[in-house]
């Protein structure tokens, strides 16, 4: 029988793969960094000297026992690192590995491809120095640098404050932390987030340190705008009804994160829309079988849940293909991992109602506003895309206005234009529909394709 497959080796993939192979399997392993351990738990290179406490923080002892796992598992995994799974069809994915097109069958197939920050965009968010969240993240975790000598970072979600402590440890001067959220949500949420205690303890850490070390923390705070002519100069904002500005050579950004679906997207699966994340999601039932047989979810690729819930999910859906081979396993585990994913979905409630998603943003967006930076589209031409055709679908704006069919292939685009679409036709945004996923789900250098077709 085929070798089960894995797709990402986050904390749900390197989860996965140990329960595998602790049945007597040898599962692949593929992913686009060098190294296991995801976008929370990036490891840097092997020279880079820097400790896991450093690196990770609260969550170095975590961090440290998945690359542990990852680094035991090397002699029992068929690990393919620097390598992008771009397409699925036919029981086939199509890899990128190190400018090549390689081939990868499948029968059992785990998906725990991760999340990416959830952008909505400013006036100045294309200048040289504004990066997304995540991105401000790696580039400490993975090139030990930050991404200016004066930081603004704002947004909204629980990244927004651990990307703020990881600066200011790291020694970077974080001018000020701009929350959209307000602290009247933050205390509202608090019963709720109460269920998981020692995370809300480490919340509450990090923003008690970074009072205690002066950066300034401002809440609801409405970005305006990010100014600058060649690169980033400075932050405009609102903040208790005052226009005020704080400069800054380079901004981080993002509302919370969004699941990465394009590759369940491509393999068929069933969607549908989460009102609590304001996004469609692949369906999957509590095990993470998707509505394609054989075909499994696990991790923030399927819903944001946190590093913690996705190592209960990779576990329990490598259970799941085990259990649907007639392999036997422990049942009694299998539901503990349920139950423990179940009790944790009170405390993502509560991260909602602390850190809400700004629902006026589209109405509030300029026309002027690039939406869609790969292909230089405005809120403005989306609107009157809207006004002239009538579309009140995504896919359809798509069709009409090029929106999402850059580089990004809609992952920094597609939230902020169905916020749009759905304000200019006056529809939920559930109603909008979802972007679907087209290969290559990332850029594809034309010789690796050209290559790869003269070899069939």
């Amino acid at each position: 029988m085929t070798a089960p497959v894995i797709v990402g080796a986050g904390p749900a993939g390197v989860r996965a793969a140990q329960a595998l192979v602790a049945h007597g399997l040898r599962p692949v392993l593929i992913d686009e960094a060098p190294r296991a351990g995801g976008q929370i738990y990036r490891r840097p290179p092997a020279h880079f000297r820097r400790t896991a406490a450093a690196l990770y923080g609260t969550e170095a002892a975590r961090a440290s026992a998945l690359h542990a796992t990852a680094d035991g598992l090397a002699d029992r995994i068929d690990h393919r690192p620097d390598s992008l799974v771009w397409n699925a069809q036919g029981g086939m994915l199509d890899v990128l590995h190190r400018g090549r097109i390689e081939r990868v069958p499948y029968q059992g197939l785990i998906v725990a491809t991760g999340a990416t920050d959830r952008v909505l965009p400013v006036p100045g968010w294309t200048l040289p120095g504004a990066f997304t969240l995540g991105g401000a993240q790696v580039a400490l975790k993975f090139q030990g640098c930050a991404i200016g000598e004066r930081v603004v970072l704002m947004g909204s979600g629980p990244l927004l404050y651990l990307v703020a402590y990881q600066y200011a440890k790291a020694g970077a001067q974080v001018a000020a932390v701009l929350d959209s959220a307000r602290l009247a949500d933050q205390v509202a949420a608090l019963p709720l987030m109460l269920t998981q205690p020692s995370t809300l303890m480490k919340g509450a850490w990090y923003v008690a340190w970074l009072h205690a070390h002066r950066v300034p923390i401002l809440r609801g705070a409405r970005p305006l705008r990010i100014a600058g002519g060649e690169r980033v100069e400075a932050v405009q904002f609102e903040h208790r009804g005052q226009a005020r500005t704080i400069e800054c050579d380079a901004v981080g950004m993002g509302h919370a994160l969004r699941p990465e679906t394009q590759l369940a997207d491509l393999l068929g699966c069933g969607f549908a829309f989460d009102a609590l994340q304001r996004a469609h999601l692949p369906l999957r039932d509590a095990a993470g079988r998707s509505s394609v047989a054989g075909v499994y979810l696990a991790g923030d690729g399927a819903g944001i849940l946190g590093a913690d819930a996705a190592e209960w999910a990779g576990e329990r859906a490598a259970l799941a293909l085990l259990e649907d081979r007639s392999i036997p396993v422990d049942a009694a585990r299998a539901r503990a991992l349920e139950q423990r994913l179940a009790g944790i979905r009170p405390f993502r409630r509560g991260l909602e109602r602390a850190f809400p998603f700004p629902a006026d943003w589209a109405a509030r967006a300029d026309d002027e506003l690039v939406v869609c930076r790969c292909e230089n589209v405005t809120a403005g031409q989306l609107r009157a895309t809207v006004r002239e055709t009538g579309a009140d679908d995504i896919n359809r704006l798509k069709a009409l206005s090029r929106v999402g069919m850059g580089r990004c292939q809609g992952r920094m685009c597609g939230v902020a234009a169905a916020e749009v679409l759905a304000q200019a036709c006056g529809r939920p945004v559930g109603e909008v529909g979802r972007l679907r996923g087209q290969a290559p789900i990332k850029p594809v250098p034309f010789v690796a394709l050209r290559e790869a077709e003269v070899t069939r």
